[in-house]
């Protein structure tokens, strides 16, 4: 696979645009591993993960980003996150009554509901904007919500494969630096229509240096180094453990009680299974008590 797992910023010299593209590998089929739906259901969970990857860019301090949506239809949710350090994880969740549910896209999984971008500093407040959810497919509700709420200029293209997952993605600069609107508003124009023309073999099967250049020959093009990126987990067994603490000692005693003096959690992430009892709970937190 091409330009397994990095994601490449790019900016042209002409006008102000810059656009980034990314293609996730390894990350994606082990996201994929723990999440065994059908084709379309996968093909959802793969865009989300492109788009939170490109999104992570907007990142300038220690944190996490994560793009969410919950909804009516076949999927009840489904939630990509990546950090400072480029971890990805994902998730996409079925409603208890949908039996290999058939569609694509967020209109005809989702159905009605609500989508998020949510930031969230290791120190500061967290931040969260609202995408509105009035389009089938998810590229035109984050172009939507950059447009509305960040006054971007933004467009979006997903491919998903049974291997790999990628995205594409232009974005007007906030700072004009070329001095003429109408020349700006003509590149614009121009870049969006030659970045429609990309196939999904194109994005899933070339080198990303390969595909700027079929789409975009005419234009002088900076490349910059890639980011690599890779699916890791952030749970713990410590995180387990302060979970239950959480929950007060009246509720953890009675979950002790209803499971037989064991407590187990599985992380919904990656399926990695943490068992406690309460000498356990006790060891890991210390000088803590359940209250």
């Amino acid at each position: 696979m091409f330009d397994n797992d990095l994601l490449h910023r790019f900016l042209f010299d002409e006008c102000d645009v810059r656009g980034e593209i990314v293609t996730l590998g390894a990350s994606y089929r082990e996201v994929m591993n723990n999440n065994p739906y059908p084709e379309g259901v996968r093909e959802l969970l793969g865009e989300f993960l492109a788009a939170v990857a490109l999104l992570s860019s907007t990142l300038k301090f220690n944190g996490m980003i994560s793009l969410q949506a919950q909804g009516d239809g076949a999927v009840s949710m489904v939630m990509a996150e990546c950090d400072h350090h480029k971890n990805l994880r994902g998730i996409i969740r079925l409603k208890d009554s949908a039996d290999r549910p058939q569609g694509r896209g967020v209109g005809e999984l989702l159905g009605k509901g609500i989508m998020a971008i949510t930031i969230e500093p290791e120190r500061g407040e967290r931040y969260q904007g609202v995408v509105p959810m009035d389009s089938d497919n998810l590229a035109e509700c984050l172009e939507h919500y950059f447009f509305q709420s960040e006054q971007l200029k933004t467009r979006l293209w997903f491919a998903t494969g049974e291997q790999a997952c990628t995205g594409l993605m232009l974005q007007a600069l906030p700072t004009q630096k070329h001095a003429d609107p109408d020349e700006n508003r003509d590149h614009w124009e121009t870049l969006g229509t030659l970045a429609s023309t990309v196939k999904d073999e194109e994005l899933l099967g070339l080198p990303h240096a390969d595909v700027l250049y079929r789409l975009f020959n005419e234009y002088q093009l900076r490349l910059f180094d890639p980011s690599e990126l890779r699916f890791r987990c952030s749970c713990s067994r410590e995180r387990s453990a302060n979970a239950l603490l959480s929950l007060g000692r009246e509720e953890v005693d009675q979950l002790l009680i209803e499971q037989g003096g064991k407590i187990s959690i599985d992380c919904q992430f990656c399926n990695q299974h943490y068992s406690f009892n309460a000498d356990d709970i006790q060891a890991l937190l210390g000088d803590q008590t359940l209250h």
